[in-house]
């Protein structure tokens, strides 16, 4: 990767991290499911009316709009709401490859080799100490629990976007972003009550409106599309690594603007999370003769990358 690719997505990974600690400030002035459904409506408004028709089938856009939009940031809001801190839901959030390595051997058949599963055990360790961690400090273990299930909720949507193959990332993100807006908004009215709602909007200041903008636009339009940018000219292995900066940011901004403290114990559950994941991460390099073939013009086979941490799908490259 050349170095202003790499630098873009170190930003992209930064923008995604800081965006925990965006999300715990956006908290104090919007419900949790409220606050989701803004997201996803500013984001999908109006940028629909400018990236064209979808490029999938319906069935994959509602699907994932509502693994991803209505469940997974759903229960990621609301467990952090209940007390689960930024910089640990940053972190936690990355067992979602684990899931996602899961999902795709039941749904898809990719048996898992010795590494990933390897890695798939050091993640869950990591998660494990985690736990006792957030015990231990007293803080909410529902919200942890709930966390734990965003990133489930990742990891079936992760496998609905690889079985969509969308060819245009941006485009993708755009139209599922379309879908949990009303599911979201009627279960905040339903959960959260229409008082609470209307309080919120009433009282929107400048940061309110200012939260929504980056949780909206940089987060999901910016950090997308440039994700999605920077597939094409190069291999989802190249790019998905980056996203294993994403807590690390998220842990040190978290610490940084919120005074979050992080022990020991919590250093411990990163490196086995960040590293566990990197290693389920692993695939498997080409056969030379597939390399060769590729210099010299003939077809390709898309390699499939298990999707991480805020990893768009590899677009396969045209054949010559």
């Amino acid at each position: 990767m050349r170095p202003a690719h790499i630098a873009l997505a170190a930003l992209v990974a930064a923008v995604w991290g800081v965006n925990f600690v965006v999300i715990e400030i956006g908290l104090d002035h919007f419900p949790p499911l409220l606050f989701s459904a803004l997201r996803f409506l500013v984001a999908a408004l109006p940028a629909v009316f400018f990236v064209g028709r979808p490029k999938v089938a319906w069935k994959w856009i509602v699907g994932v709009g509502l693994a991803l939009g209505v469940a997974k940031f759903g229960l990621l809001f609301t467990g952090m709401s209940l007390g689960a801190p930024a910089g640990l839901s940053s972190l936690v959030l990355q067992v979602q490859a684990v899931f996602t390595a899961l999902f795709a051997f039941l749904a898809l058949g990719e048996r898992p080799g010795r590494i990933k599963l390897l890695g798939m055990g050091v993640a869950l360790a990591g998660i494990g100490v985690a736990a006792v961690d957030e015990g231990a400090s007293g803080a909410s273990l529902t919200g942890f629990a709930l966390i734990i299930a965003a990133a489930l909720c990742w990891g079936v949507s992760n496998v609905l976007t690889r079985k969509a193959a969308p060819p245009d990332a941006l485009n993708f993100m755009v139209w599922v972003s379309i879908v949990p807006v009303l599911p979201l908004l009627a279960l905040s009215l339903l959960l959260e009550g229409p008082d609470r709602d209307l309080v919120a909007l009433r009282q929107l200041d400048w940061t309110g409106a200012g939260v929504i903008v980056y949780v909206a636009w940089i987060t999901t339009v910016f950090g997308f599309g440039a994700w999605g940018w920077l597939l094409r000219p190069h291999p989802a292995s190249s790019v998905a690594p980056f996203s294993l900066l994403v807590p690390v940011f998220g842990m040190s901004s978290a610490a940084l603007f919120l005074g979050e403290s992080v022990s020991p114990l919590r250093w411990c559950a990163a490196a086995l999370l960040v590293g566990g994941v990197a290693l389920a991460s692993v695939t498997p390099g080409r056969r030379r003769g597939a390399q060769i073939a590729g210099a010299a013009g003939a077809p390709e086979r898309t390699v499939r990358v298990p999707l991480t941490a805020h990893t768009a799908p590899s677009v396969p490259k045209e054949r010559a």
